[in-house]
C-alpha cells in the first residue's frame, strides 16, 4: 500500500512539474511541509482533469460523462464510500480525501469549486456563456484557488476573514480569460457573455471589434478596481510565505493587463513576452514591493476593512 501511495505521489508531482514548473517549485519552497504531497495531489489532479476535458477527439456528450464520474466520485469519497477507480489518476483524488483535515475548510472548498468549474466548461463548450455563468466561473475559480493557498501555506493560521479575501484571484481569473481569448476560442470556450456578443451583433472570434475591445477595456478596469482591493487582503494574511505567494501570483496577472492596456485592448493569440527577463524582473520587483508595503500595513492598521464592500459580480 506504501509503496502504491509512493508511486501515486510521484505521478502527482511528476505531472505537475510538465504542466507549471512555477507551480512545482511554489509548492516545493513555500508549502507547509507536511502538506507538500497533498498539493502536488491537488493540482496534479485537476490538471489532468482539465487536460482531459480539453482533449479535442472527444465529444462533449463524453466530457460531461466523465466530470460527472469525477464529481460523484468526490462527493463518494467524502460520504465515507470506496467506489471503483477507474483510472490511476483517480487514485490521487481518493489519497488527497483521505488526507482531507477536517479542522480546516480549504481543502474540501477547493475540491467542491474546482469540480464545479470544471463541469460548467464541460457544459459550455461549443455555446456562448451567460454573464451570470461567467461571475459565477471567476468567483468559484476565485474561491478555491484562495481557500487552497490557506490551506496549503500557513494551514494553522487563519486567513483574513473578510469576504474581500477572494477578490485578487478573482481579478487574476479575469485577466487569465482574456489572455487565453483566442486559444480558448479555438478549443470551443467562448469567454465573453452571450447577452453582448447578441447586442453588438458581433462573434465570439471578432476580438479586434470596437465593441469587444470596449468590453475587452471593462473588464480590465474590473480586474485593476479587484487586484486594489485584494492587495489590502493579501496585506492582513499572518503567514509570510502566503502573503510572499499570493503578491507573486497577482503580479504576473498585473503585468498582463499591462500588456492589454498598451494594445490598446487589442487581444492577441499570444504573449510570449511574459517569459523573457525583463518580466521576471518586474514581477519580482512588484511582489517585493507589495510585501514591504504590507509589512507597513499590517504594522499600522490590523483591521482596515470596516469600510470595504464584500465582493462584487465580475
Amino acid at each position: 500500500m506504501d509503496e502504491h501511495r509512493t508511486e501515486i505521489q510521484a505521478l502527482a508531482a511528476s505531472i505537475t512539474k510538465a504542466a507549471s514548473k512555477q507551480t512545482y517549485f511554489t509548492i516545493r519552497l513555500f508549502v507547509d511541509r507536511d502538506l507538500v504531497k497533498d498539493a502536488f495531489l491537488a493540482y496534479g489532479y485537476f490538471r489532468w482533469v482539465d487536460d482531459i476535458l480539453d482533449c479535442k477527439t472527444s465529444t462533449k456528450s463524453e466530457q460531461i460523462e466523465f466530470i460527472t464520474r469525477q464529481k460523484q466520485l468526490m462527493e463518494a469519497l467524502y460520504k465515507g464510500d470506496s467506489p471503483r477507480v477507474v483510472y490511476r489518476e483517480e487514485q490521487m483524488l481518493v489519497d488527497l480525501v483521505h488526507s482531507d483535515q477536517q479542522d480546516h475548510p480549504g481543502l474540501r472548498s477547493y475540491l467542491k469549486n474546482m469540480m464545479a468549474i470544471l463541469e460548467l466548461d464541460a457544459a459550455r463548450r461549443g455555446e456562448p456563456i451567460s454573464q451570470v455563468d461567467l461571475s459565477l466561473y471567476s468567483q468559484g475559480l476565485a474561491t478555491a484557488v484562495t481557500d487552497a493557498m490557506h490551506y496549503f501555506i500557513g494551514h494553522n493560521e487563519t486567513p483574513p476573514a473578510h469576504e474581500s479575501r477572494y477578490l485578487a484571484v478573482n481579478a487574476a481569473h479575469i485577466t487569465h480569460m482574456l489572455r487565453d481569448t483566442r486559444d480558448d476560442a479555438e478549443l470551443g470556450y467562448f469567454n465573453i457573455p452571450r447577452g453582448y456578443l447578441q447586442q453588438h451583433r458581433i462573434s465570439p472570434q471578432d476580438v479586434n471589434n470596437p465593441a469587444y475591445r470596449a468590453w475587452v477595456c471593462s473588464r480590465v478596469q474590473q480586474a485593476r478596481s479587484d487586484f486594489k482591493e485584494g492587495r489590502k487582503s493579501l496585506a492582513q494574511t499572518t503567514n509570510l510565505r502566503c502573503r510572499l505567494v499570493g503578491f507573486a501570483y497577482t503580479a504576473r496577472f498585473e503585468w498582463m493587463l499591462g500588456k492589454i492596456e498598451r494594445d490598446n485592448y487589442c487581444l492577441r493569440p499570444h504573449y510570449n513576452e511574459r517569459k523573457r527577463f525583463a518580466a521576471g524582473l518586474w514581477m519580482a520587483w512588484t511582489t517585493l514591493s507589495s510585501l514591504l508595503i504590507s509589512s507597513w500595513v499590517r504594522g499600522k492598521s490590523p483591521h482596515p476593512f470596516t469600510n470595504t464592500v464584500p465582493m462584487k459580480e465580475s
